[in-house]
């Protein structure tokens, strides 16, 4: 992150990018995810998530805590505080549930002047921005990334560090169908983990255990089911809804090789 910060003087680079990665390592697997990118191990069918998405709802606390501490990065424009839905003038002094970063569940309180300033975090789920700007919490980059139309920087509320999980393949006996799934958001926006897991074993049982194309072909499988086909009405699933808009890049790595089956 900070040789990104370096060079984007000389290479007149802004913007930034999510990181998932995986390395084996004495007969461990660490998988260390900064973004929205996900690893999942599938193994005899059974699904083992080895990362977790970093999203303003995810990291509600975290972003809420820095604010917190230090209110000059709001910029005069952003409470630190959330509230159900965006408050009115006209609710001045009535009382509504809030939260702050020492909380979990909701409490009641009085709305003062300083409550009408837009949240930090506004919106659920895919739609949840930071400052109305970025739905991503980690990453690399984004240096320069201000709130539209001022001076206020998000950078301090994006953090590079990222969640590492291990997985020990000393523990279990694989086989050529256990296999560690890596994929950006654009194919899990669209598909879950339980529908991955369906596409991998069918995909691996058309094939030999010892074709070393089969998890390439698992991989192109993902990325053409998740795109969808090309419609009237757009990109469009099996299931009519829409396809993917998001890149969808997708690593699939044998756990197991053809001597490993039982």
């Amino acid at each position: 992150d900070d040789q990104i910060e370096r060079e984007r003087a000389s290479q007149r680079l802004p913007g930034g990018c999510c990181a998932l990665a995986a390395i084996y390592l004495m007969g461990k697997f660490y998988v260390a995810n900064a973004g929205d990118s996900r690893a999942i191990i599938i193994r005899n069918g059974e699904i083992i998530p080895m990362s977790r998405e970093f999203t303003p709802e995810t990291e509600r606390q975290r972003l809420q805590f820095l604010a917190f501490l230090r209110p000059e990065l709001l910029g005069k424009e952003f409470t630190h505080l959330e509230f159900p839905r965006r408050i009115q003038p006209k609710e001045l002094g009535k009382k509504m549930l809030y939260r702050d970063q020492n909380m979990n569940g909701w409490a009641y309180k009085k709305i003062q002047e300083d409550d009408l300033k837009f949240p930090l975090i506004y919106g659920e789920g895919k739609k949840a921005r930071v400052m109305a700007t970025i739905g991503v919490t980690r990453g690399l980059g984004d240096h320069d990334l201000k709130v539209f139309s001022s001076n206020i920087h998000i950078k301090p509320f994006l953090s590079c560090f990222p969640e590492v999980r291990v997985y020990d393949l000393t523990q279990y006996e694989h086989c050529p169908d256990d296999v560690l799934v890596l994929g950006t958001d654009g194919l899990w926006d669209v598909t879950n983990d339980k529908e991955v897991a369906g596409v991998v074993m069918e995909v691996l049982t058309s094939y030999e255990p010892n074709d070393p194309c089969r998890y390439t072909m698992v991989a192109q499988e993902l990325v053409v089911r998740s795109r969808g086909v090309l419609k009237e009405r757009g990109w469009r699933l099996a299931n009519d809804r829409l396809g993917s808009g998001d890149d969808i890049s997708v690593f699939v790595i044998p756990l197991g090789g053809p001597g490993n089956y039982t």
